[in-house]
């Protein structure tokens, strides 16, 4: 291993250099505070059709994916080669946490992919993932969305029957995503606390007093 390129310095000229990079990881998370605030105000886009998805469990419409909640993250897995499974797809479901935090946020998250689910269940078994999963395989959805064989992130609102496309991203940026926060903060609600910038008529609560442990939480569909 060479170290050359690091140099040694004493702790006083450490904590200098440590504290001149804390101002600008300071005014990176201002940046992306504000950015999360934009986004919450963003217009949305109703969608004009009743999709359906295939579940293990049969037929179900995108509004039922919600599972009762209020909005919904959407991973659009990549299937391509059944044979060689995306990596990079894989390496992102992984980073999947316990659900909990989410859905007390009044939020879903779920998997959707192109490929069958003769196909990917098999894959998800082996993989040990839990998160719910789809197949769109028979659904105009990722065409009329706009996507390609690529990976993307959806988040969509639903109101009742009625179900709008918030935010969607793709490319450089997903690889950010996998905590609690990085999800809540591409919802229109964001992390709902009072701290946020937020639309007026945002449900917040004060931060902190909302975290439980995953199994301690009521049930948070509404």
């Amino acid at each position: 291993m060479d170290l050359s390129a690091r140099p040694v310095v004493s702790a006083a000229a450490w904590e200098q250099a440590r504290q001149e990079l804390l101002v600008r990881e300071k005014e990176l998370t201002r940046a992306t505070d504000a950015l999360a605030a934009a986004r919450r105000r963003m217009p949305m886009v109703k969608l004009d059709k009743d999709y359906v998805l295939e579940s293990p469990d049969g037929p179900v419409r995108l509004v039922d994916v919600f599972a009762g909640r209020s909005q919904l993250v959407a991973y659009k897995f990549m299937w391509l080669d059944p044979e060689e499974p995306c990596q990079g797809c894989s390496m992102m479901v992984d980073q999947f946490g316990h659900p909990a935090h989410l859905e007390a946020r009044d939020t879903t998250r779920v998997v959707v992919s192109s490929g069958p689910l003769a196909e990917t269940e098999p894959y998800r078994e082996r993989m040990g993932w839990t998160v719910p999963w789809y197949s769109a395989e028979h659904s105009e959805l990722f065409a009329d969305l706009g996507h390609d064989g690529g990976f993307a992130v959806d988040v969509f609102l639903r109101d009742g029957d009625d179900v709008y496309r918030t935010y969607t991203m793709g490319g450089r940026g997903v690889d950010k995503l996998g905590s609690v926060w990085s999800f809540l903060d591409l919802t229109p609600f964001g992390r709902q606390e009072t701290w946020e910038d937020a639309p007026a008529g945002t449900p917040q609560t004060e931060p902190y007093t909302w975290w439980r442990r995953h199994d301690e939480y009521e049930t948070a569909a509404r």
